[in-house]
């Protein structure tokens, strides 16, 4: 594939010539913005996305998007699903195992096409995010001695070639057990998670550099997950690569004006087209008329459960009558005037709204205390603007206070002893079954204040 200066053209016009008082590096700061534009970073994308698809091709197997970076790459029409690893989790002297994104949604995907392709970008000079080189091959080998103990040939940790040190790479292995053993303490059903996967995971990495191992396909003895980094690799400069951008999609909200994969996708020629000065009211006219238009928004059962739903707050679900009772993480107190069935707890945007929630939660308390003792099936559908956060601490309160390990509600009254183990089980319920749910640690922390300091729970 081409990816010469000709195909990503730095904008002469945009330039700001220096005077003679202009310094040298005021001047490299201009041309570095010209090479950052946004039309820059969407041909890049573009050039990326065509990469992420001959992989496919020479796979046979579905793309899965590692948000949030992974969705630029693959067309909407073209993506299977999602994954939720975070670079993070793999970073030098902090491997983990995370509990708040399960990533579970893999496993049926995996049987059903005997595999996938996890992809995801990096910013300059790295060859792959540590999400691919640690973070999933981390997650696989956790899944792979939980959900089959006797499959031996399949526990060592799969890494990539000649990647990592000796002593890093021996550090992540020796973990491994431990964080099987945390899994198994979230009490999921371990037999239906191994028959929605059916065999072990195999591990291969597909880059610009090379894919490995060379010869491995998909196989009748294993479910194949290939990791693929979309751009090839920048060692020096923007400037010096003719405008492309590697990692164009990582960072969005610094960048991108509003715009997101499924807008960019629907409209790429024309965003491509458009002048760098024009690109942020298009894209705000794009967008509009994107959001009115879908409708794909839905509600999420948490299982469970038979009657709790978690969504991003949307009036065309809270308010045409499918839900019993509603309540609003962020809505106006003003709002809703003396509804009974509504609940609006006025928590603030992010981390400050997760503080809000802990001086929420008893009114949740006593809301859902007075509704389902008249009667325990209502629904109850809790929203907030993200769907991610405050309604999964929201959430997560109600599961911890009313509900048996079965599911159903606690109408007896019977107090359960309630510990930090006993909340990331409950926890684990809504991140299996909504896979983008992602608590701040602050909504977390308000959560578990507000459990763990009542002598009445």
């Amino acid at each position: 594939m081409d990816f010469g200066s000709d195909a990503f053209p730095v904008s002469v016009s945009s330039l700001h010539f220096p005077s003679a008082e202009q310094s040298f590096s005021q001047t490299l700061s201009s041309l570095r913005r010209s090479a950052l534009s946004v039309a820059n970073r969407l041909r890049s994308i573009e050039a990326d996305a065509a990469f992420v698809q001959q992989v496919a091709d020479h796979y046979g197997l579905p793309l899965v998007a590692n948000e949030r970076c992974g969705s630029w790459y693959i067309p909407p029409q073209s993506k299977t699903g999602s994954a939720y690893f975070k670079s993070t989790d793999g970073h030098t002297g902090q491997w983990d195992f995370s509990f708040r994104r399960l990533n579970l949604q893999l496993l049926p995907i995996a049987r059903e096409h005997g595999g996938a392709i996890i992809a995801d970008s990096t910013r300059r000079g790295k060859l792959m995010p540590d999400a691919l080189s640690k973070t999933v091959p981390i997650w696989c080998a956790v899944m792979n001695r939980a959900l089959f103990p006797t499959e031996t040939a399949y526990h060592a940790v799969q890494l990539p070639p000649d990647y990592l040190g000796a002593s890093e790479e021996s550090q992540i292995a020796q973990r491994i057990d431990g964080f099987v053993k945390s899994l198994k303490d979230l009490k999921l059903n371990l037999d239906d998670l191994r028959e929605q996967i059916g065999k072990p995971i195999r591990v291969a990495w597909a880059n610009r550099t090379y894919f490995h191992p060379t010869d491995l396909q998909k196989g009748d003895d294993y479910k194949l997950l290939v990791l693929c980094s979309a751009s090839r690799r920048v060692h020096g400069a923007e400037m010096s690569e003719g405008g492309y951008i590697q990692g164009a999609g990582d960072d969005s909200e610094a960048w991108a004006h509003g715009l997101t994969p499924p807008v960019f996708w629907a409209n790429k020629s024309t965003l491509i087209e458009t002048a760098e000065e024009e690109l942020p009211e298009l894209i705000g006219r794009l967008v509009a008329e994107y959001d009115r238009r879908d409708t794909s928004q839905q509600a999420i059962r948490v299982a469970p459960t038979q009657n709790l739903y978690i969504s991003k707050t949307d009036g065309r679900l809270s308010e045409n009558g499918l839900y019993d009772l509603v309540i609003d993480c962020n809505g106006s107190l003003d709002a809703h005037g003396e509804d009974a069935k509504r609940l609006n707890l006025g928590c603030q945007s992010g981390k400050l709204g997760g503080r809000d929630l802990r001086n929420r939660l008893d009114k949740v308390r006593e809301f859902v205390a007075s509704h389902f003792a008249q009667d325990p099936s209502r629904s109850l559908l809790v929203m907030c603007e993200t769907g991610k956060d405050l309604s999964a601490g929201a959430l997560l309160a109600i599961l911890c206070i009313f509900y048996n390990d079965n599911g159903t509600f606690n109408s007896s009254g019977a107090k359960q002893p309630i510990n930090k183990q006993f909340i990331r089980q409950r926890l684990a319920w809504i991140v299996s079954s909504k896979h983008d749910v992602n608590p701040s640690r602050t909504t977390l922390q308000s959560v578990n204040a507000f459990l763990m300091e009542r002598p009445d729970y």
